[in-house]
């Protein structure tokens, strides 16, 4: 019923700055809380950062607080992660997903519906 698309991925050298697009379809994205994971090569899947579509208040993980940034387009169903001073260890495949109604922000069980994910590494 709703399909993410994610995109933006690719090679940035440590420290530069990346953005990750995700857009929505086939559900209107102001009804939906986001959130942004990543998962690393032989690692679980971690938590990145959230945002409510409503007002836009964001969350994030301890890792990435104060380098990266969560904002949303709502008339364009789309949302964005902007990755600044990047490290090797944010390299992953970043994944945007719908938040369940009435869950919670921090786990993979508390969104619905996920992208296809897009690639982001990091060279040092």
């Amino acid at each position: 019923q709703v399909q993410l698309v994610e995109s933006g991925g690719g090679l940035v050298q440590a420290g530069g700055s990346l953005r990750l697009s995700c857009v929505a379809s086939g559900r209107s994205f102001k009804l939906y809380g986001m959130g942004w994971f990543r998962q690393a090569p032989g690692k679980e899947r971690e938590w990145v950062a959230s945002i409510s579509m409503n007002g836009g208040v964001t969350h994030y993980a301890d890792s990435v607080k104060g380098r990266f940034t969560a904002s949303r387009d709502s008339a364009k169903n789309t949302v964005y992660l902007q990755m600044n001073s990047v490290k090797p260890d944010d390299t992953g495949v970043y994944y945007c997903a719908t938040r369940r109604i009435g869950s919670g922000w921090h786990y993979g069980t508390d969104y619905h519906y996920w992208g296809q994910g897009t690639q982001v590494t990091v060279s040092s």
